[in-house]
């Protein structure tokens, strides 16, 4: 992707930065930072100053990466293979920030963003770019983890995605091996994708609305319709927001601490058209509730649970401890696969459910299972992944550190009938080691942590454990990267990694590695 410029039309652009005029207290102000900037290391650019440059590449935020008289600049909305007309907006020593005023030359992977508010929205990175380049570079964004971080050799070239998924990685004659990068598993419609709305709720000029943060900001953007949402996740946020309105309901302000509705929480079963309506508030009492809930149920007959969640707490976290339903149900249920699930107001629950089915059957495939193995699930949430892998192992075992998450994951396992699945609660690194002085001893071992990677402790577990399988689920390759070096230099192979996206036209990727145990 990071070929020679293409010619083109020139592109008009405003600020899709979202980083103009921070830090500006005024006219003195600005002259002298401007001034101790270009004095910085004697930098070939200075705030404010206009630039033609080549965009080379993009960073893991998904913006532009260009030079200035070999100076970097990110560029948000620049695309790798553009000449684009800058403006500098702040400096420092190795690399500067710019907005992106015109493109002189345009990539050939440049379309028209079909969402109207994508400049303003926070939500999405990478709509101006098009979804076969978009899967390129999530892949090439894999790949150079591994290779900078992991210190793993990829094998050369992009392999046919019909390509055979086994294998075990190209040998070089010393005996080094190479580690097998698939193409990134897209989807045929990348739109309207997700099962969870979480909307901020705000006021602007003095009427309650509810969208997305705008770009580096926690200003709300107003909206109606967000195209990788489920469609009957906006139709309920309108809803619930006219209500609002007419009920006179006030909406909360972070600066004060006063008003009610923080946010509207919406999840859909894809499989189900079940649909769960949260309302995060600022206190127990909601003004008006009897006729709310009548006016949601009135409007929306596909709504099965009316819940209310209290958050009093003056923090970005959406939700708060006190749950309770307002109305009908406390879970909804879908399915992934065969296997359903109940999803509760606070249960994690995979966004994408389509995708997931990707991700699990790939996690499987990697697993290897045949019927006979033990398998441990070292951060298995509410169950998803050892549910889905218990369809094919004799036993599975899962650990969370999260009580609530287990004890659904216990619900969902009586959900199917799967009397051969364990879930315990605790930390990997200390329920793992006690499994195997109770004598269970694992043939694969698969973890999906949190974007900050495995627990050092829990790694040492896996080595000294010694499972013939390990399967890595990830959605940071840059922790996946670091991980994959420690269990190598402990004695695995990383045979395989296929990249999955979860998130279209967001920077976000998951991946997926198979490791196998050295003799």
């Amino acid at each position: 992707m990071n070929g020679a410029p293409g010619n083109g039309p020139k592109v008009a652009s405003g600020d899709l930065s979202g980083r103009g005029g921070r830090g500006e207290a005024g006219g003195k102000s600005r002259g002298r930072t401007a001034v101790a900037e270009a004095l910085i290391a004697g930098l070939p650019v200075a705030k404010n100053d206009e630039v033609v440059i080549d965009i080379i590449g993009m960073n893991h935020d998904g913006e532009g990466v260009g030079r200035a008289e070999g100076y970097t600049l990110f560029v948000a909305g620049a695309l790798p293979g553009e000449k684009a007309r800058v403006k500098v907006l702040k400096t420092k020593k190795q690399y500067g920030y710019a907005k992106l005023l015109d493109v002189v030359e345009v990539s050939a992977d440049r379309v028209a963003p079909p969402c109207p508010i994508y400049d303003k929205c926070g939500g999405c990175q990478l709509q101006h770019m098009s979804y076969d380049a978009q899967l390129a570079w999530k892949r090439q964004h894999v790949v150079d983890a591994l290779e900078r971080i992991g210190k793993l050799r990829v094998a050369g070239g992009a392999p046919e995605a019909g390509a055979p998924a086994g294998g075990s990685g190209e040998e070089r004659a010393d005996g080094d091996h190479a580690v097998v990068v698939r193409p990134t598993l897209g989807m045929a419609e990348p739109w309207r994708y997700r099962n969870k709305a979480q909307v901020p709720v705000g006021v602007t000029d003095g009427a309650l609305v509810g969208g997305f943060y705008a770009r580096g900001s926690h200003r709300i953007v107003d909206m109606e319709t967000c195209l990788i949402q489920h469609e009957s996740n906006d139709d309920v946020v309108s809803r619930v927001k006219a209500i609002g309105r007419r009920l006179g309901i006030t909406a909360y302000d972070e600066e004060t601490g006063k008003g009610l509705l923080r946010h509207v929480v919406v999840k859909v079963g894809f499989r189900t058209g079940e649909m769960m309506l949260v309302l995060v508030t600022n206190g127990d009492r909601i003004p008006h509730e009897d006729e709310w809930v009548a006016a949601i149920r009135e409007e929306m007959p596909s709504v099965v649970s009316i819940c209310q969640n209290v958050n009093t707490r003056q923090t970005n976290v959406i939700f708060g401890d006190v749950t309770r339903v307002l109305w009908g149900r406390e879970v909804i249920f879908d399915y992934i696969g065969d296997v359903k699930f109940a999803i509760s107001a606070r249960s994690f629950y995979q966004v994408n459910p389509l995708q997931t089915e990707v991700l699990y059957g790939k996690t499987v495939e990697y697993a290897g299972l045949t019927g006979q193995e033990t398998v441990i699930d070292a951060y298995c949430g509410i169950g998803t992944i050892s549910l889905f892998l218990a369809q094919h192992a004799k036993r599975v075992y899962g650990v969370e550190i999260v009580k609530e998450a287990i004890e659904d994951a216990r619900v969902n396992a009586e959900l199917n009938g799967m009397s051969h699945v364990t879930f315990e609660v605790g930390a990997s690194e200390d329920v793992i080691p006690a499994w195997k002085e109770q004598g269970i001893e694992a043939d694969v071992i698969v973890v999906d942590p949190p974007r900050k990677g495995c627990d050092p402790r829990l790694l040492d577990t896996i080595l000294e454990m010694k499972p013939e399988r390990v399967v890595y689920v990830s959605c940071n390759p840059a922790t996946l990267a670091r991980d994959l070096r420690i269990l190598e230099d402990g004695g695995y192979r990383t045979v395989e990694v296929t990249p999955v996206d979860m998130f279209p036209h967001t920077v976000h990727v998951e991946s997926v590695a198979k490791l196998y145990r050295q003799e």
